[in-house]
């Protein structure tokens, strides 16, 4: 209900000074409220009554998000693979790459339900539109879209002021970054991002942005597919001068054996092979800077001629 509507109301009932204090005191309480209007990175206009209580995530990049949006405790389920932080762990799964469980998140009863435009299928997405939810699609590509998503999210669920310091810390390390790396010496890279089959990302791919952030090249940057399927004779071909394979540090040896027997690769022969941790730098999240100063870490020493 609007102020002037409130007014009318009351009109009828008290003197006018009276009637304008008891309409702020409703302004004040929370009685009146605006609609929550956001247009999500698909394009389109989502506009809610109020913020958004009982939230469903669909991928685990966007639980991640919510709560460091400040809006964790009103997170009702979320897909699986959702471990960070450490609370996700309890909540309800409502399936992830295999398929998403439409039955389940009704049963939720969500008034908000956040998808991943380029992670859940569009036919399973659209599906969950026909069952008349509230869904907002997020797809962040940049680093800087990050702490833009922070805010959307935090806006849809009203909890801007609980993660205006989280954004603020983020800007500040990511400029921190850019600082220091703005006139680093380019790194030829190739970033692979699993094994069998051999994948690793283009220019698009906000690992990429990492890379770039960094002062490094990613070698496959050209390619079309955001996640292209490659061979090894297109890695021989590009001679990277680093290669990066993302998975776990404790795992380290086995995860970088496979490349050692290709002496003709200059990476191969400084020994610039490296592992930095998987989830730091393939989610669309805060703790992807840290997965930047790793990378930044691993080219500042292929630049200095150390292992």
């Amino acid at each position: 209900m609007t102020l002037p509507n409130i007014i009318a109301v009351l009109s009828g009932c008290f003197p006018r000074d009276k009637r304008l204090l008891l309409a702020l005191v409703f302004l004040v309480s929370g009685a009146v409220h605006a609609d929550v209007r956001v247009t999500d990175d698909a394009g389109q206009l989502l506009v809610l009554e109020r913020p958004a209580h009982r939230i469903v995530s669909l991928a685990p990049h966007i639980t991640e998000l919510l709560f460091a949006a400040g809006a964790g405790r009103f997170v009702v389920g979320v897909s699986e693979y959702s471990d960070f932080p450490e609370q996700a762990r309890q909540l309800p799964r409502i399936g992830g790459g295999g398929g998403l469980d439409a039955e389940a998140i009704v049963a939720l009863q969500p008034d908000l339900v956040i998808g991943w435009q380029s992670g859940n299928p569009a036919v399973q997405l659209e599906r969950l539109r026909s069952l008349g939810l509230a869904l907002f699609v997020s797809e962040p590509r940049r680093i800087d879209d990050i702490p833009a998503t922070i805010l959307k999210l935090a806006r849809l669920a009203g909890t801007e002021p609980a993660a205006q310091p989280q954004i603020a810390a983020f800007n500040r390390r990511y400029a921190a970054l850019q600082q220091a790396h703005a006139a680093s010496e380019t790194v030829s890279v190739y970033y692979q991002i699993w094994e069998r089959p051999l994948m690793t990302v283009n220019g698009g791919h906000l690992i990429s942005a990492a890379i770039r952030l960094c002062g490094g090249h990613n070698v496959f940057s050209d390619l079309p597919e955001l996640a292209p399927q490659i061979g090894v004779e297109a890695v021989l071909a590009r001679d990277p001068q680093v290669i990066v394979v993302a998975g776990q540090v404790a795992g380290r040896e086995a995860a970088l054996a496979p490349w050692q027997r290709w002496s003709q690769l200059q990476a191969v022969r400084n020994r610039h092979l490296y592992v930095v941790e998987r989830e730091l730098l393939v989610r669309h999240t805060p703790r992807i800077l840290e997965g930047a100063e790793q990378l930044c870490g691993v080219l500042d020493r292929v630049r200095g001629g150390t292992m």
